[in-house]
């Protein structure tokens, strides 16, 4: 199967990439590359431009007309930049993916797997939630994926798209060979963070919340290893329309996780077991947008397309340990 890859040349998008290829398929990426290293693209086709422009994504579908379905991952995913610039988060997020959508509709290709968010849910008793449980996006960032959701459904009843939403809930580590990984000289994200208090390249690691209303007071996520993500995509778009016929609608949700929940404070101790040495922490206060957490349900993927987690936490911090000594070679700087 030959797949549309938006955003492939950034994290998720080139794990999800290799994971295609790596199961048969072919990957076709179209990147902006205003954010992605286009090192992460290596020898895959590719486009360099923008979801909205209709004619460049017309001369993707023209030179590869047995693309069968799109995963759409391009988009802007920093809370506290959303939270600064939610103009350009709706412009790029939304109304970009909007002339996606209605292009691929357009030129018959109306399968769309679209990266939504975790951080769309409310809090609920328990921290675990379903794909039917309430909403209540905390930042711009979430908004734009709560209305790209909303969007997808409406297309999908009123024209021949079909969606399959993924919410994703907190990816971490790197591919099993080291190939790609979080590529910011100073990641946001949580792991990439504790890297560099680890090794001396920061003063100290910042938990960002203690009195939120979790069992040690800090945020609670649901810590994915990035290759069980790209599984996911793998299994969601082989199975595209079982999912589908499975939920008796033009649309569907899906929750991607492992099941089980863990703090940010469990988080730096299993980090630190891994590592092999304290690292240095200090507390603040929670980040503008910044939400108390939820960890997945996944009864519903695991029943309709057999996918779970298999990899752990460990996995995952072992990983990202390993590409931060590699980074440098495959992007060029440290």
């Amino acid at each position: 199967m030959k797949v549309l890859v938006t955003g492939g040349a950034g994290y998720l998008g080139s794990t999800t990439a290799k994971a295609l290829e790596q199961a048969g398929h072919t990957p076709v990426v179209l990147d902006s590359l205003e954010v992605g290293p286009h090192a992460f693209v290596r020898d895959r086709a590719f486009y360099q431009g923008d979801i909205a422009d209709r004619a460049l994504v017309a001369r993707v579908v023209e030179e590869h007309p047995d693309i069968e379905a799109t995963i759409h991952m391009a988009a802007m995913i920093l809370v506290p930049e959303s939270v600064r610039e939610p103009y350009r988060y709706y412009q790029n997020n939304v109304a970009k993916s909007l002339e996606l959508f209605d292009t691929l509709t357009t030129l018959g290709r109306p399968r769309v797997l679209f990266s939504s968010s975790a951080s769309l849910y409310a809090t609920t008793e328990g921290f675990e939630v379903v794909e039917g449980d309430p909403t209540a996006p905390g930042s711009p960032y979430a908004r734009t994926k709560q209305v790209i959701e909303w969007a997808l459904q409406d297309l999908a009843a009123a024209t021949d798209l079909r969606a399959v939403t993924l919410r994703y809930f907190n990816p971490i580590g790197s591919d099993p060979d080291l190939e790609s990984g979080i590529y910011a000289k100073e990641p946001s994200h949580v792991l990439g963070q504790l890297v560099l208090a680890a090794r001396g390249l920061k003063d100290a690691f910042t938990i960002t919340g203690t009195d939120l209303p979790t069992r040690d007071g800090t945020g609670i996520r649901d810590y994915l290893h990035v290759w069980d993500l790209a599984q996911a995509h793998v299994a969601a778009v082989e199975r595209f329309d079982t999912i589908i016929e499975a939920e008796g609608a033009p649309s569907a949700v899906l929750n991607i996780g492992t099941g089980s929940g863990t703090t940010v404070r469990e988080l730096v101790a299993t980090f630190e077991e891994v590592y092999g040495a304290r690292v240095p922490v200090v507390e603040g206060p929670p980040r503008p947008g910044d939400a108390v957490g939820a960890f997945a349900n996944v009864d519903k993927i695991r029943d309709v397309i057999g996918w779970e987690a298999r990899l752990s936490v460990k996995e995952a911090i072992a990983s990202a340990l390993a590409w931060a000594d590699k980074r440098e070679s495959v992007l060029g700087y440290e």
